[in-house]
């Protein structure tokens, strides 16, 4: 049996409170994890402020750039160990979570090794009173200790996404993964080690949100910021203990987004592009497309070719020949969106595809499977057009003119992501700006540069990662003013 320990100071450290870590596929136990209490948290609190004022203090930045240039490739060096976890624990295809995860996960470390070695800062020369003059500089400083909490969707890549850009300004972190997918946090605990990162500096406590590890840390004084990806009402929660200490947060929170597709767009490229976005990672991603706004001239012959796409989807085992479609994350999980799937029929949707839970070969029947839906014929008040619901499902409505499509995307509480199809330079322009989101892509879709800014509007985040935005939050700017 696989125990996953705390990462506590270099150190593993197990508890007497364990639970189980199962595999989506086929609801099999993977292995026993250890929750960290007050007890485990504070010492890994502690253990990240030593590491502050000890050896990685003292580090220069070409040291700490050599040191992240070797986590990214100790993480390569052990693909297959990371990709074997990631797969276990989430159930995704071999075929994305090897092109993606795992990849990104590593990159992630030279990205933003790189950034910080090149990033500048402000100087002014200014003249003085007394007819003298002085230089004005700013310096980069670390916040000090990190609590990084992340979700289950994209375990490895969301993780280093934060803790990269964290240890390149010189922090430490604590990463509270969630329960779902502790084992790459673990597994990234033992490159750590290998590559002679110093302890404390990367520490990692398992648990869940209240009551337990998610809430201990958040809650602890001596946790300098926090950063989380996930649902928003726990981000409200952490917003609420950050407030204790004044201590800055930055929060990638849930969307529910729009794709809208023009009659003039490339069509088979839209197709591609919206079904990607509702139902890659079986809907498991926050940038994911559950509102598809298609104009009308093309809008019965969008919703059957989208279909098609939706019916040659394949569950199946993530190694197996032809699988391009995995489980929801957990039978839990899988609850929640079958409500939705039942919301919609009494909401009055017509079911183009989908709807239920598809009839899986044995050995597979206990797992999470769930099938790509697709509706239409639903009001715009339905819970299912208003909520995120986080699975491989989109509600697809037609429109004539931008200003009702515009309307229609922005009628949200949310302000994450939109996908807009159209070869009109000036149409994807003017929705460019008038959609109320934090990205918005133009006849693509996941395409990311990661030297933009990445974050959300409204209830979909505060604050931007990404490039010297993410240099930003993990730094404080000093000022120095030398008087010539």
């Amino acid at each position: 049996m696989t125990e996953f320990k705390n990462f506590i100071g270099g150190e593993w450290v197990g508890t007497d409170r364990t639970f189980e870590d199962r595999n989506p596929v086929d609801n099999s136990v993977i292995g026993l994890v250890h929750e960290a209490g007050r007890a485990e948290v504070d010492a890994a609190v502690q253990a990240a402020r030593a590491a502050l004022h000890g050896p990685w203090a003292r580090m220069t930045l070409p040291q700490r750039v050599e040191l992240l240039y070797a986590v990214a490739d100790g993480i390569t060096r052990r693909f297959d160990d990371f990709l074997a976890a990631e797969i276990a624990d989430t159930g995704k295809p071999h075929a994305l979570a090897s092109h993606i995860d795992i990849p990104r996960g590593a990159a992630n470390f030279k990205v933003f090794a790189d950034m910080i070695r090149n990033v500048p800062t402000e100087s002014f020369a200014m003249a003085t009173p007394d007819g003298g003059e002085a230089l004005n500089y700013g310096v980069r400083t670390p916040r000090g200790v990190i609590a990084v909490v992340c979700p289950w969707n994209l375990p490895l890549l969301l993780m280093t996404w934060k803790v990269a850009p964290a240890l390149a300004c010189g922090n430490t972190v604590l990463v509270k993964p969630s329960e779902e997918t502790p084992a790459t946090a673990t597994l990234l605990g033992e490159v750590m080690n290998e590559v002679g990162v110093p302890k404390g500096v990367y520490n990692v406590v398992h648990g869940f949100g209240p009551d337990s590890a998610g809430a201990f840390l958040t809650e602890h004084p001596g946790v300098n910021a926090i950063t989380f990806t996930g649902e928003t009402r726990t981000g409200e929660a952490i917003m609420k203990a950050a407030a204790n200490g004044v201590r800055p947060v930055s929060f990638e929170l849930g969307g529910k987004n729009a794709g809208i597709v023009f009659a003039d767009c490339d069509f088979d490229a839209a197709v591609v592009g919206i079904a990607r976005s509702a139902f890659e990672n079986t809907g498991q991603v926050c940038l994911g497309t559950e509102r598809v706004y298609v104009q009308r001239p093309i809008y019965e012959r969008f919703v059957d070719a989208l279909a098609a796409r939706a019916k040659a989807l394949r569950p199946g085992r993530p190694g197996a020949e032809g699988t391009t479609f995995g489980p929801l994350i957990s039978q839990t999980h899988r609850s929640k969106v079958l409500s939705y799937y039942e919301q919609a029929r009494a909401d009055g949707a017509v079911v183009v595809t989908g709807g239920g839970v598809p009839d899986m070969a044995a050995g597979l029947k206990d797992g999470a499977w769930i099938e790509p839906t697709i509706w239409t014929g639903l009001p715009d008040g339905s819970r299912v057009i208003r909520e995120e619901i986080f699975g491989p499902c989109c509600h697809v409505a037609p429109f004539d003119d931008e200003a009702e499509v515009i309307a229609k995307a922005n009628d949200t509480p949310y302000g994450l992501a939109a996908t807009v199809w159209t070869r009109d330079a000036g149409t994807a322009h003017r929705m460019a700006r008038a959609l109320d989101v934090g990205i918005c892509w133009i006849n693509s879709w996941f395409l990311r540069d990661l030297r933009t800014a990445f974050g959300g509007a409204k209830q979909s985040g505060i604050g931007r990662e990404g490039g010297i935005h993410s240099l930003e939050f993990y730094t404080e700017l000093r000022n120095v003013c030398v008087k010539l």
